[in-house]
């Protein structure tokens, strides 16, 4: 009897999940990707990190922000992704901005750098 209704519930729990994913693909046209939020490395000690999550926050882009200083695991992890961009470490500023895989930082004018944030 548990094998029965464990394989009942197995089966209605597929079938709904099935139908949400068709159906928010249906709903979005099947031709939209959802939107990945940028992922901002910096610190609160920095103004253009904080700046930069202000005209994010103004322009509605989604985000995720993590403070470098706090969380060695991130900083851990930006430094990788800057390794295998070839980005050379001494030239680090931040903040560093991933953008659907591509790696941006503040390395020039701090203004050009934003548009390329908001920039799709």
């Amino acid at each position: 009897m548990r094998w029965f209704v464990f394989s009942v519930m197995f089966f209605l729990t597929s079938v709904v999940l099935c139908y949400a994913q068709e159906h928010t693909s249906a709903k979005n046209g099947g031709t939209e990707s959802l939107e990945t939020p940028l992922i901002v490395y910096g610190s609160d000690t920095c103004h253009y990190c904080l700046d930069t999550k202000a005209h994010l926050k103004k322009h509605k882009i989604a985000f995720v922000y993590f403070d470098v200083d706090q969380n060695k695991v991130k900083e851990r992890e930006m430094v990788e992704k800057l390794r295998e961009n070839n980005i050379p470490l001494h030239n680090l500023s931040l903040p560093v901005v991933e953008k659907e895989g591509q790696i941006i930082m503040n390395s020039g004018v701090f203004g050009d750098f934003l548009k390329k944030l908001t920039v799709k």
